[in-house]
């Protein structure tokens, strides 16, 4: 499971189809008038996705060029579609090649790994009041201390979630669906509790990833983004949390090696009473595990510190031969109006300036749905996009899963496997 898209984020582009007229009518920040712009803009890019051609937003993505380019005579936008299965691999391998799109869509890691190789373009450098049509958390996810505070993305769309609870399996096993857990010490103690009642049941069923780290605030890195440094006292704690669970069979040895799928799968099977979730959860749970979306409740994300958030990026090729209109287009796909009418259908939430006010995410009709987007919406705001964009999914969140393991199996204290895991980590950011 690649984490920045499948985690959350992707999952809520999975949604309802577009009309070719989604966003036909909308010039938005992209508009000559907004930007700022040349009204002779003209040539050809290549704007690229990811696994985002289907017959659900084919006809969004089609009305949305015919609209840019009707705007703007004389330019071309021809849109490609990567399947997400090896996206970052092929990312880099065509970065290396020189063969990178003009426009491409990605999350933080992949800019990180792309804006470390030059290429990619600093937006604050080549557009500094870019800055401001953004949420200033969204600009800051893509504003990387460890490449010298350079922002390599114009934010493109958010997800974070609440937290989904199984009240009928909270009942059974001694606990009270009116008092669900909001910090992990709340959801540590209750897990304990309903492990001890339903010996064959759980409310956690995989070890800690990075974000988790974060959200109980633990410090990531350091200030200038250089190094690593989640085995301080605070990661220690809450990675020793986890092993005393274990050890009181609060955690089932299958969980140190589940991922997301697995945790999602475990829940609807009713043999899980917790899920961390998105706004995609509630419909997917519908659709696809009913008489388990009869039991759910919902409550925040479980936080210590601020609740942890994903975004998706429009990064431009640096070695694009046509800046100005790939950088317009970027900012025309991201604009207030063209995201709205994007997260309306995917249920993800803008990253764009002011759009998160609009009645949509602020107003409730009674509905599960509009709970679930309106409180989303304001936990939007709180969020941040804890994942650090230099840590790897691929090696780094390996390397951690596997240390934690072995804390969890008593091959190595708490202390320990953090410190074997940064090390790694620090190794693979300095290239040693």
């Amino acid at each position: 499971m690649n984490r920045n898209r499948s985690a959350a984020i992707a999952a809520g582009v999975a949604g309802v189809a577009l009309l070719a007229s989604a966003c036909g009518d909308s010039g938005g920040q992209g508009s000559d008038d907004a930007s700022g712009a040349s009204s002779e803009m003209s040539g050809e890019i290549t704007f690229q996705t990811w696994n985002l051609k289907n017959e659900k937003y084919t006809p969004y993505f089609e009305g949305l060029i015919d609209a840019f380019e009707s705007e703007h005579p004389g330019t071309t936008v021809t849109w490609v579609d990567q399947p997400a299965e090896g996206y970052q691999e092929k990312l880099s391998a065509d970065a290396a090649a020189g063969s990178l799109p003009d426009v491409i869509d990605m999350g933080p890691e992949a800019a990180y790994t792309l804006g470390q190789a030059g290429a990619i373009l600093d937006i604050a450098e080549a557009d500094p009041e870019a800055k401001d049509l953004y949420l200033p958390k969204a600009w800051e996810a893509m504003t990387f201390e460890g490449l010298g505070g350079g922002t390599y993305g114009y934010p493109w769309y958010l997800n974070t979630g609440p937290s989904f609870f199984n009240t009928t399996l909270l009942e059974q096993c001694g606990l009270d669906p009116a008092n669900l857990p909001t910090t992990y010490d709340e959801l540590f103690e209750q897990a304990t509790t309903l492990r001890a009642s339903c010996p064959d049941k759980a409310m956690l069923a995989r070890t800690p990833v990075i974000e988790n780290f974060g959200e109980y605030g633990v410090e990531l890195m350091n200030e200038d983004g250089t190094e690593f440094t989640y085995n301080d006292p605070k990661g220690v704690e809450l990675v020793q949390k986890f092993v005393e669970l274990y050890e009181g069979q609060g955690l089932t040895e299958e969980s140190l090696n589940n991922l997301q799928t697995n945790e999602v799968e475990e829940f609807k099977a009713g043999r899980l009473a917790y899920l961390p979730g998105s706004s995609y959860t509630l419909n997917d749970l519908k659709e696809t595990a009913p008489d388990i979306y009869d039991t759910v409740a919902m409550g925040p994300r479980i936080a210590n510190a601020a609740p942890n958030m994903y975004i998706e990026s429009l990064v431009v090729n640096a070695g694009t031969e046509n800046q100005e209109l790939a950088t317009e287009f970027a900012k025309y796909v991201t604009s207030s109006e063209n995201q709205f009418e994007f997260a309306k259908a995917a249920n993800v939430f803008p990253s764009s300036a002011g759009t998160l006010e609009d009645p949509y995410f602020t107003e409730e009709d009674g509905t599960p749905e509009t709970q679930v987007r309106v409180e989303t919406a304001q936990q939007v705001t709180e969020a941040v996009v804890w994942w650090p964009p230099a840590f790897s999914g691929a090696a780094d969140a390996e390397t951690l899963r596997e240390q934690v393991a072995l804390a969890l199996l008593g091959e190595k204290s708490a202390q320990e496997a953090l410190d074997a895991s940064v090390e790694y980590s620090n190794g693979r950011l300095s290239g040693n």
